[in-house]
């Protein structure tokens, strides 16, 4: 099929930043794209031919928005999976297929298919309702500490707690969850399989994450991770492992635990470009958006290889601001050498939502986090 300055249509579920970038190649390539989001202010909305405001959620919405493309994406997992099983039998290409992602979309399902695969991950219980978390611990059948994550819709660090104590339970909600070992870790990992429609697979290069200790937000991605060599290889055969047992075409982020003793666990898998492979913008031959298009329309895989290390530091809105938002001292790190902000587009500020990112390439992974440290401690995302 021709996608290049011609009538295919190609539709993306989802308006937000990771819609907003894969249009940054779109634009490349000259491809048709239509865009559907429940917001009127959506990133993406400018950069498509097409924008429409729905609810992703909503069956008919989706239905509707579908039936108008050729080719199905998703910048986003919570979207109508009914609908898209019902698309795929209308013959509209979807990708990830609606099997891959409606397991994906609940933690427990996810959990229980790395289980059913021998995907190394921490073990864990799963129950219909918080509620009887209390009881499995009367009962014997669970300990503190653990990790509670609702089974579904929870993202950037919403929806997962650490539960050391009773009091921790109190205000959780009363939905489905699982309760999973807290694991004790070195580094938190993540590689980026890619995988296009002829079944053509590349891997990015294992990359290590910084986490906030109260948002539990990632604040700094590095790559390559500052891993011994043997480390990085078993981290890339188990992620390789996990997009061959979902048959994924797309991408597919696998974020991993390397524990004390140096073994790698699944923490959870997201099946589209994902906050782990933004550095590849400005640090890989190939960016990870540019490299989705090319899975989901069974085009050449690119390179996947890094021209220089990076590191990307994530801009959230500063605790106790809210309303118009205002970039303080972007100028000043806009002066350091081999940094690039990118700013989302979303006008309204509030406490650790993601506003932007910022990467910093060098020819030395150390000193780009060293810049990255400076980085984070100049620019501020507040609120007038």
């Amino acid at each position: 099929m021709n996608y290049f300055s011609s009538n295919f249509k190609l539709g993306i579920l989802g308006g937000g930043q990771l819609g907003k970038m894969i249009l940054y190649n779109t634009r490349k390539y000259d491809i048709y794209t239509c865009v559907m989001d429940p917001s009127e202010v959506a990133p993406a909305r400018l950069a498509c031919d097409e924008f429409t405001v729905g609810d992703l959620l909503d069956f008919d919405a989706v239905m509707n928005f579908g039936r108008q493309v050729n080719v199905l994406t998703i910048e986003i997992e919570n979207v109508n999976v009914d609908a898209l099983e019902k698309l795929e039998k209308e013959g509209i290409n979807v990708f990830p297929s609606a099997k891959t992602l409606r397991t994906i979309q609940n933690k427990a399902h996810q959990k229980l298919f790395y289980r059913d695969h021998n995907i190394p991950t921490a073990d864990f219980s799963r129950f219909a309702h918080t509620s009887e978390i209390s009881d499995a611990i009367d009962n014997g059948g669970l300990s503190y500490p653990f990790v509670w994550k609702s089974a579904r819709f929870g993202y950037d660090g919403q929806g997962v707690k650490v539960v050391r104590r009773y009091t921790d339970l109190i205000d959780l909600p009363n939905v489905e969850c699982i309760a999973e070992d807290l694991i004790p870790f070195k580094n938190e990992l993540a590689v980026i399989v890619a995988r296009n429609s002829e079944g053509h697979l590349k891997t990015y290069p294992v990359v290590e994450m910084e986490f906030h200790p109260e948002a539990n937000q990632v604040e700094y991605v590095i790559c390559p991770a500052r891993i011994p060599d043997a480390i990085a290889k078993k981290a890339e055969l188990i992620a390789l492992k996990t997009a061959a047992a979902f048959k994924h075409v797309g991408l597919l982020a696998v974020e991993m635990f390397q524990t004390e003793d140096s073994e790698i666990l699944v923490n959870e898998v997201a099946p589209r470009p994902h906050n782990s492979g933004h550095y590849s913008i400005e640090g890989s031959y190939t960016s990870q958006f540019e490299q989705h298009l090319r899975c989901i329309l069974g085009l050449p895989l690119g390179k996947t290889e890094s021209k220089v290390a990076g590191v990307m530091v994530n801009l959230v809105g500063a605790e106790d601001h809210t309303g118009n938002v205002v970039y303080k001292n972007i100028e000043d790190i806009m002066a350091m050498d081999g940094v690039t902000p990118h700013i989302y587009g979303k006008k309204q500020t509030r406490p650790f939502r993601k506003m932007g990112h910022v990467t910093i390439v060098d020819e030395d992974v150390n000193k780009a986090r060293e810049v990255a440290e400076k980085v984070k401690k100049t620019i501020e995302v507040i609120s007038e």
